[in-house]
């Protein structure tokens, strides 16, 4: 195996390893906050006035959210690594960089699943895959332009519930997203 296909192999242990152990923090952390809402007068936000319908929908709604996290751990691996041409190296190291940032995201939205009281997702959605390295950065700009619309009206469902948290979680991740669409928009001299 070259180094190329060690840090390929690197990636996806690490992310198993996360979505394994993930359920194991998640209810810990769910056990630490009930324990100090038995103990303080401040308790956090509480999901209990979100109805149940709401919380459902959202909830929904982030499990899909992290399912494309997912999908773009993925392609951003395997892209970053296949890239082919001189004047894709900037972005091909660019694009490490995204599949980090969103293996970041993909945590921060299961443990806002999580607590909402869901169950984050294991399921990915399908990830696409070309040889062609132009079509590779077309299929990621797609999907963050996706991912983008989705996180806006995630944000619309999120205030509406007063889950402002939520909400702020959610406008940190969108940044990080439109830069990803930038970055891409330039490797592909859209901009």
């Amino acid at each position: 195996m070259d180094e190329v296909d060690i840090n390929l192999v690197d990636w996806f242990i690490k992310i198993n390893l996360i979505i394994l152990f993930s359920p194991i923090t998640f209810k810990v952390e769910r056990d630490i906050v009930k324990s100090m809402s038995n103990t303080t007068s401040s308790s956090p936000a509480n999901t209990e006035t979100l109805s149940s319908s709401n919380k459902d929908e959202i909830i929904r709604g982030l499990n899909e959210d992290l399912a494309r996290e997912y999908k773009a751990i993925i392609q951003y691996v395997v892209f970053s690594s296949t890239l082919k041409g001189a004047e894709y190296g900037d972005i091909a190291q660019q694009l490490k960089e995204h599949a980090s940032q969103e293996l970041a995201h993909a945590l921060e939205v299961a443990k806002q699943i999580d607590y909402l009281g869901g169950d984050p997702t294991v399921k990915s959605k399908e990830a696409e895959y070309s040889q062609d390295s132009k079509t590779m950065l077309e299929i990621d700009l797609r999907a963050e332009q996706e991912t983008i619309k989705n996180y806006k009206e995630r944000i619309r469902q999120a205030e509406r519930a007063g889950e402002f948290a939520l909400s702020e979680t959610l406008r940190s991740i969108i940044v990080q997203e439109q830069d990803h669409e930038i970055d891409l928009k330039d490797a592909l001299g859209l901009r």
